[in-house]
């Protein structure tokens, strides 16, 4: 199958030669062909250019693209997409002056929807999780990351991973696993940190492996949470299992986590709502992707990531949406870049190629994914008919997609 976007006012991440990511300064720049076309042989990208430099060529389908803007689909790195019920009790307690860590004092937070997920039934939990999926695509998102971590029990996060690799099998984008049981000490545990831990090592792990439920491994690493040490021994007991970290830190306190990340070559760090200079030193000419999580600031009202001083530091910048029942119940990427914009001061260009090609380095994926390259997956985003791409975080409020293309088909 052969189909060509024609009259395209602007093609957007146009990538000729591969890159893994774009860091620093360069992040300001975003390649883009105006009045141009796009040539998808069946889920690849197969050739681009000018218009006026159309070939002469054989195709099944001619779609006119005219005013209209196409792109890269969203990579989200970081969700929590599966889960059962919501948590909308505690956005009102947040109204009403209850902080975070006050809700999860009282047996809220994550603990409230591990309860909720252990009492679900795994066909209830995929059927709710399937939707939110479908829901993320038709907004753009052409490849995204899965964590478990609400169940919290060797059973609850198998039945986690589970549904996950459901997903996988039944839906045709690019989804990657993270096991996330170091979310958070389940109550029986509470005084017992190192009997949870040797739980996730020594029975969730091997269970996890033998059925080849996870891509990678995560941990909440945070004051009253997860520490340094603990950490560290997560990150090394997944590695054993070929696992690489993506890791929870920084989100409400600095603990020298980063760095203990960096040294134990995390492919990312995510949240960083307080980052230090030590911590952007350790960051610097590292592997690691630091990611932020822009509408889990803006749902809770805690401080955005320093995306300016990081970026002016010569670091690269993912961004997720966190989509989780608690402090983000929303998977839109398009919301993710304008809150970067409006919120964080990242130009459009630079929230855009945070949420496609670093997006898809966070993911493990920029060789096929994240950019207009010759070779890589037609995964594509089709705009309605608008003036510039600055409208995409400007008019945040607005859904200005009109078709999304998975795999070289149109999904919506």
């Amino acid at each position: 199958m052969r189909i060509l976007l024609t009259n395209i006012k602007e093609l957007l991440q146009v990538r000729p030669t591969h890159i893994d990511k774009i860091s620093g300064s360069d992040m300001a720049q975003l390649p883009v062909l105006t009045d141009s076309y796009l040539l998808i042989h069946n889920d690849l990208i197969a050739d681009f250019g000018k218009m006026s430099d159309l070939p002469d060529s054989a195709f099944d389908q001619k779609i006119n693209c005219e005013g209209r803007v196409v792109l890269p689909t969203w990579c989200d790195s970081h969700t929590h997409i599966v889960y059962a019920g919501s948590r909308e009790k505690e956005f009102v307690d947040r109204i009403n002056g209850l902080s975070y860590e006050e809700i999860a004092h009282r047996g809220g937070g994550i603990l409230n929807s591990a309860k909720k997920l252990n009492e679900t039934s795994e066909e209830e939990i995929y059927n709710q999780s399937k939707k939110r999926l479908e829901e993320v695509i038709s907004q753009g998102t052409g490849a995204v990351e899965i964590k478990s971590g609400y169940g919290l029990s060797v059973e609850g996060e198998l039945k986690m991973l589970r549904v996950i690799r459901r997903l996988k099998e039944n839906y045709p984008l690019p989804i990657k696993a993270t096991f996330l049981g170091a979310h958070a000490f389940p109550t029986e545990f509470k005084e017992n940190h190192k009997g949870y831990i040797d739980m996730i090592i020594h029975e969730m792990l091997p269970k996890i492996a033998a059925e080849n439920l996870a891509d990678y491994i995560d941990a909440f690493l945070e004051t009253g949470y997860f520490s340094v040490s603990e950490t560290c021994q997560i990150m090394e007991a997944g590695k054993k299992y070929g696992l690489r970290s993506k890791i929870h830190v920084n989100q409400f306190t600095a603990i020298d986590g980063i760095k203990a990340c960096v040294e134990m070559e995390a492919l990312t760090v995510d949240h960083l709502e307080v980052v230090t200079d030590e911590d952007i030193e350790a960051l610097k000419n590292s592997n690691t992707m630091p990611v932020a999580l822009p509408s889990c600031s803006f749902f809770i009202s805690i401080p955005y990531t320093p995306a300016r001083r990081m970026m002016n530091a010569g670091l690269p910048l993912a961004l997720a949406t966190d989509f989780n029942p608690g402090t983000t119940p929303s998977g839109n990427m398009n919301l993710v870049v304008a809150t970067a914009c409006i919120k964080m001061k990242m130009t459009p260009e630079e929230a855009i190629n945070a949420a496609t090609i670093n997006g898809a380095y966070a993911m493990g994926i920029s060789d096929s994914h994240g950019s207009i390259t010759i070779g890589k997956k037609a995964n594509l985003i089709i705009t309605k008919p608008i003036d510039s791409y600055y409208q995409i975080p400007y008019a945040f409020g607005s859904n200005l997609i009109q078709d999304v293309v998975i795999n070289g088909k149109i999904c919506n």
